[in-house]
């Protein structure tokens, strides 16, 4: 998720990655469009690296899925990952059960 801070006419000035940056940012998407349309127009990423960016977004979801297949299967076993990487999936379905439990989609959220 990131955070953008806005000007008096509503345009967005400025994007962060974390909110405590400064007070009253408002949390968007980074595949919001216009995120996208700022970062172009600052120049900030180049049109192929935002269709890379995009599809990361997409494929992390596809390897949670893959890995839990796999786990499911018994063809590997969550605590044969390295920490970190166990860590971080672990962490990731904590969040999506917690948003589950908000009614939210997570498909647009991530």
């Amino acid at each position: 998720m990131l955070y953008i801070e806005r000007d008096a006419q509503g345009a967005i000035t400025a994007i962060y990655r974390d909110e405590r940056e400064k007070p009253g940012l408002e949390p968007v998407s980074l595949l919001d469009a216009e995120v996208l349309a700022f970062l172009r127009s600052n120049g900030g990423m180049e049109t192929l690296d935002l269709q890379l960016m995009s599809s990361d977004v997409t494929m992390v979801r596809v390897l949670e899925d893959l890995i839990d297949v796999l786990v499911a299967k018994n063809l590997i076993l969550i605590t044969e990952l390295p920490p970190q990487a166990r860590d971080k999936i672990l962490g990731r379905k904590r969040l999506r059960a917690q948003m589950a439990d908000q009614h939210l989609v997570v498909d647009d959220i991530l």
